[in-house]
Parts: C-alpha cells; sequence; structure tokens
C-alpha cells in the first residue's frame, strides 16, 4: 500500500521559512516523479513544484526563487524549502506522486504577522 505522510507546516510570519517534508513507503521512491501542491483557502488545489527520478525540477513563476524542491531517495523522502514566505502562501500543502491519485493528508501553512 503506497503512503506519503506530510510534515513540517505550521505558522510563520511574513518573510520567514519552513521546510516541508514528504516520506513515502510502498513504492521504489527513487524511480517515481513527486511534487507538491498547495490549496489556498476557498480556492482550487494548484501545483507548487515537481521533481523527476533524474532529479530534474522547476516550480510555477509565483513561487520561483522562494522555494525549492529536493529529494533525498535514500530517506524515500521529498522536501519543500520556502523562504521569504507571503500571506498568498497560506495553504494547505499536498505531497503526490506526480501524475497519480496518490496524496499525502496534507500540512496546513500560515504565513500571517
Amino acid at each position: 500500500q503506497v503512503q506519503l505522510v506530510e510534515s513540517g507546516g505550521g505558522l510563520v510570519q511574513p518573510g520567514g521559512s519552513l521546510r516541508l517534508s514528504c516520506q513515502g513507503s510502498g513504492i521504489f521512491f527513487r524511480a517515481v516523479n513527486m511534487a507538491w501542491y498547495r490549496q489556498p483557502p476557498g480556492k482550487q488545489r494548484e501545483l507548487v513544484a515537481f521533481i523527476t527520478s533524474a532529479g530534474t525540477q522547476n516550480s510555477v513563476d509565483s513561487v520561483k526563487g522562494r522555494f525549492t524542491i529536493s529529494r533525498d531517495n535514500a530517506k524515500n523522502t521529498v522536501y519543500l524549502q520556502m523562504n521569504s514566505l507571503k500571506p498568498e502562501d497560506t495553504a494547505v500543502y499536498y505531497c503526490n506522486q506526480w501524475g497519480t491519485s496518490t496524496w499525502g493528508q496534507g500540512t496546513q501553512v500560515t504565513v500571517s504577522s
């Protein structure tokens, strides 16, 4: 059974940083592409960043230069380093085995003073 478990969310002031983690189990982690999505309050879920099994990564324009996705295959974990956080980054963040219906439970990120 495939399982993704996120952690690392919380409340942070504007300009602050957080690092989200997502650990996978039940999959050959190093062979799969992974992604982070987010769902702001009252809005649809949207892609934030992805990283392929080969390490190729990309992110949406609204987070470029502030967020970095990375992976540690030895730990079956994908990370999202979020710097210079803004109130509009407030959302529930979800880990996804990219291109599949496999999702984590989500972790809340709130950016507020």
